[in-house]
């Protein structure tokens, strides 16, 4: 066991111009896509990375201390600059949080619930974030586990979701008396941004097809816009198949043949609802991990949002998707090795299903998936 452990450094898109490359990640199929960039690393102090974390409300600080404690067991040189946010969300919260990430370029993310009693003036904090910080493109890998029972099997999915306008635009006003106009605000910029990484990332990746998810039968402007750029997009990428699929369509097709799908891209909305049906498929919120990352900065977590505040503090959270988002970062910041040794642990562990926890059937505690990690470790190092 080591000194205590901390990371630094930035998350780049993989858009082509953006000095970046997509690569497979060697020994870890089931968790195959790394994003690596070009640019030099941030600065390290004494051969060590510093990596903003934010614990978040719910059960995230017990996963951030198992990333912890996992991480100074293998002498990972990261450390780790925690950053709390206080369920009540201040302006201070939000402005420390920024900064930080700011600072060192990367970050480790629990989840932050909003508060829907809050007056209309109050914004979500991730999306402040998001936005903030311009983390234009969530990525999330959907992939089966052999040992996680679910109804389907051979999922493969890569969803890429815009993640700073439609929706999530923050303009909302009330016009008349009982009467709100929301606004959806698309651009052409922002969607050939998106459309642009999502088949570059294909194209590294060695993957077949795209689908674009859309409502443009009936928002024939703003979703016709975005779906334009997708097919302006991929007349660029003859290799690749391309195809436009409805929102409500999409859903269905998830649920009854998810096979189908390879790589997915959509506006803000349409990307929270399918990666919430995705991480069901594949067996639930404790499995996924994501990334957001724009130009200067990226974010790693969870891919669903459920803080879990339930199950907080009773030793039953999966520690699974938080350790995975933990290795990807990992092998952002080229730490290839250590992220290698945790990825092979546990998934190693979803392949016991004495080692399942309760939220996909089994009755292990997060102590015990952290235990068969670190026994692992001593049998690889």
């Amino acid at each position: 066991m080591a000194a205590a452990c901390c990371v630094r450094t930035v998350f780049r898109p993989a858009i082509l111009s953006f000095a970046w490359e997509v690569s497979l990640c060697c020994g870890s199929p089931r968790r195959s896509f790394i994003l690596q960039h070009s640019y030099p690393l941030s600065s390290k102090y004494g051969g060590r990375h510093t990596v903003t974390m934010i614990p978040g409300h719910g059960i995230g600080p017990e996963l951030m201390m198992h990333v912890k404690n996992v991480f100074r067991y293998l002498r990972v040189p990261v450390d780790f600059e925690e950053v709390m946010v206080r369920s009540s969300i201040s302006e201070e919260d939000v402005y420390n949080t920024v900064i930080a990430v700011c600072r060192n370029r990367v970050a480790l993310k629990g989840n932050i619930e909003t508060n829907h009693n809050l007056p209309p003036s109050h914004k979500s904090f991730n999306n402040v974030l998001r936005t903030t910080l311009d983390l234009f493109a969530n990525v999330s890998h959907f992939k089966s586990l052999p040992c996680v029972e679910t109804r389907h099997k051979n999922i493969d999915i890569l969803v890429i979701r815009e993640n700073t306008e439609g929706e999530y635009s923050n303009l909302e006003h009330q016009s008349a008396k009982g009467v709100i106009e929301s606004l959806k605000i698309i651009t052409r910029t922002r969607s050939l941004r998106i459309a642009e990484y999502a088949f570059q990332l294909a194209q590294k990746l060695g993957r077949k097809k795209v689908t674009a998810v859309h409502k443009a039968n009936i928002m024939k402007l703003g979703d016709g816009l975005f779906l334009q750029c997708c097919r302006d997009v991929a007349s660029s990428y003859p290799q690749i198949s391309f195809e436009g699929m409805i929102v409500d369509n999409t859903t269905m097709q998830l649920v009854c043949k998810p096979q189908q799908f390879d790589v997915m891209v959509m506006p803000n909305l349409y990307g929270n609802i399918v990666n919430n049906v995705c991480t069901g498929l594949v067996g639930g919120a404790g499995l996924v991990p994501s990334a957001n990352y724009g130009h200067k900065y990226a974010v790693f977590e969870t891919a669903a949002r459920q803080s879990g505040k339930k199950i907080a503090n009773k030793n039953m959270a999966n520690p699974t998707a938080m350790l995975l988002a933990s290795c990807i970062m990992l092998d952002y910041l080229k730490l290839h090795s250590h992220a290698n040794i945790i990825r092979d642990a546990v998934l190693t562990a979803m392949d016991n299903k004495h080692l399942h926890t309760p939220d996909i059937g089994g009755q292990a505690t997060s102590l015990d998936v952290i235990q068969h990690v670190m026994n692992h470790i001593d049998r690889v190092t």
